[in-house]
């Protein structure tokens, strides 16, 4: 009996395992037109290549045991049948063609080979693909905390357990792996990723392989992308539900049913996928169809929601699939390079509810991704929501939404312009403004309540020096970067401003900066009242002179607390310097710090 083999079945390593069985003798015709192709995907760094020339050398050795005859038949194929092999059937059909010619029986793990060479009525063995329930090697590496295994030649296996966030990398064992273990390692997995229907090979490149074998993500590399052969496998050690993040009222309110643009975003390893899949499933179990735009594709998802590889379709066939059939919720994990920020804002302005995935360190890098991407004034309609994940938790929440006011910092009206104001969903604060000042983007962080900026910090110090020639007792609220409010007592108003706004005008000129006078003792900014007060030493005691008798009042240096005390008969308070407190003052008093008195 005669037998004509395709590439198809020698990469699966079906032929010598055939042959050691029994259920084939007789002999073998190797076509010269599959040594090209496997020597081709070998020259390529295709491992594929590599695999089905190792089953050559097996079927070599068999013929040497007397259990087949092995024949090279053919001709060697041209180069224009080498270059539509995979998309036009060049060499497949010149195999069935040698197959009829030889009154052989041809045997192909190719569905579509199978089915030409039937139609053409000539015998088929087809070798369907057959699961194993044996471990891959790599799956010892893992235990229940084990997020990944890193494996490379040269080096011991690694782990890496715990959680996203709070992990620790070990060493499993002592063994030192050399290149052939790893090699060893890397081709069953591509040989048992032909075999598995729950594995696939996503990328396959001259010097790296990413494969998706169950749970498992791999990644594969070797020279001359690495400086050697490694192996790098990731699997979630837990799968979580939204309800199972705790979220505030609100923001799972808003997550759930208000979002319509989403990024999540994060450090490496934080756990933005996990709670991306934990979206994904909600919105379908609320009977929204729900599809994602993976690369590669290692969500563990339901079999109702569809998982798109990017990896194997262009951006273009992604946008018609995804505009065709209508999707409620999209899913991108994860969102790398600008083709795929120009996807997301595709889908977002055509009207459908996108998900995406991205790396970034805080919030404002999530944001700034986008600029330069996009125009401006587009980005709160793409973007609108925004969840940032640290240690597999939501840690911050933030909204989108345009405006037209005068940037925080600035003072002048006529500075009015389109400003993005990035709010925390749960105090409602803004945190970070975006606009444009001249031809370039600003993305401004707020400073907290009653902070200053270091320019306003400077403009300070030369303000209080300046004082310093006039008054004792104030105290400056900067507005701004060109306008400061010093709150005076009521005695030293006039003086202060002169006849005609005389003295204010010269010290406004000085400092180049626009000053309002405000009374010291009207002002109620907050719940106490800062009160004048003049401080001097005296023998071993500070004391505080204020003109309110029996008045119990605040000691405050800059915004910290120090103590509260109540004021004699004739509206004095002493301070031992020996004591703790008295210390205190004294270095805030050198070192001219601002010291409050509030009642």
């Amino acid at each position: 009996m005669q037998y004509v083999i395709d590439t198809s079945v020698v990469i699966e390593h079906a032929i010598s395992k055939l042959i050691k069985e029994g259920k084939i003798e007789g002999t073998i015709l190797l076509p010269k037109a599959v040594m090209a192709e496997l020597e081709n995907q070998a020259n390529s760094g295709r491992d594929t290549g590599m695999i089905g020339l190792e089953e050559i050398q097996e079927l070599q050795k068999l013929v040497k045991k007397n259990k087949i005859e092995l024949k090279i038949i053919g001709e060697r194929p041209n180069i224009y049948q080498m270059r539509e092999a995979k998309r036009g059937g060049e060499i497949d059909s010149y195999i069935r063609d040698l197959a009829y010619t030889e009154s052989a029986i041809l045997i192909t793990a190719d569905r579509i080979q199978a089915e030409s060479a039937k139609a053409l009525d000539i015998e088929v063995l087809f070798i369907a693909k057959v699961e194993t329930k044996e471990k891959l090697q790599i799956e010892q590496y893992f235990d229940a905390e084990t997020m990944s295994v890193h494996l490379r030649e040269a080096c011991p296996p690694r782990a890496k357990k715990g959680k996203p966030g709070e992990w620790r990398l070990i060493d499993v064992n002592e063994k030192i792996f050399s290149q052939k273990d790893i090699q060893d390692m890397s081709k069953e997995i591509i040989e048992r990723s032909r075999t598995e229907a729950r594995a696939f090979i996503e990328i396959s490149r001259p010097g790296s392989t990413i494969v998706q074998y169950k749970d498992y993500r791999i990644v594969i590399t070797k020279t001359p992308v690495s400086d050697g052969w490694e192996i790098t496998a990731v699997r979630p050690i837990k799968i979580l539900k939204i309800e199972d993040y705790n979220l505030p009222e609100a923001v799972e309110e808003r997550v759930r049913t208000k979002a319509r643009g989403v990024i999540i975003a994060g450090t490496t390893g934080s756990g933005k996928s996990t709670i991306a899949q934990a979206l994904a499933e909600y919105y379908a179990s609320q009977n929204f169809i729900t599809k994602t735009i993976e690369s590669p594709r290692s969500l563990i998802l339901s079999d109702n929601i569809t998982q798109y590889s990017k990896n194997l379709a262009s951006s273009e066939e992604i946008h018609d699939i995804l505009f065709l059939s209508r999707p409620d919720y999209i899913v991108f994990d994860e969102m790398r390079d600008t083709p795929d920020f120009k996807l997301f804002t595709d889908l977002r302005l055509g009207g459908s509810n996108v998900l995406g995935v991205l790396h970034a360190a805080t919030p404002i890098d999530a944001v700034q991704r986008f600029i330069g991407r996009l125009e401006m004034g587009m980005i709160p309609s793409v973007l609108d929501t925004l969840l940032f994940i640290d240690k597999g938790v939501v840690a911050q929440i933030l909204t989108l939404k345009m405006s037209v006011k005068v940037p925080s910092g600035m003072v002048e009206a006529d500075l009015a312009r389109p400003v993005i104001e990035v709010k925390d969903l749960t105090t409602d604060k803004t945190i970070f403004e975006i606009y444009t000042y001249g031809e370039q983007t600003v993305v401004m962080p707020l400073q907290k309540e009653q902070s200053e900026n270091p320019a306003q910090k400077l403009a300070k110090k030369q303000i209080e020096k300046v004082m310093q020639k006039y008054l004792d007792n104030f105290e400056i609220e900067m507005q701004g970067t060109h306008k400061v409010k010093i709150y005076v007592p009521q005695k030293d108003r006039a003086r202060i401003i002169g006849t005609k706004g005389e003295n204010i005008n010269k010290i406004e000129k000085e400092l180049g900066i626009s000053i309002d006078i405000v009374n010291l003792e009207e002002t109620s900014r907050e719940e106490k009242t800062r009160l004048g007060y003049h401080v001097t030493e005296r023998g071993n005691n500070i004391l505080f002179k204020i003109d309110s008798p029996g008045k119990m009042v605040d000691v405050f240096i800059e915004d910290t607390f120090l103590f509260t005390s109540t004021t004699s008969k004739k509206g004095e308070i002493k301070v031992n310097k020996k004591s703790d407190l008295g210390r205190k003052l004294s270095y805030a008093l050198e070192d001219k710090e601002k010291i409050y008195v509030k009642g």
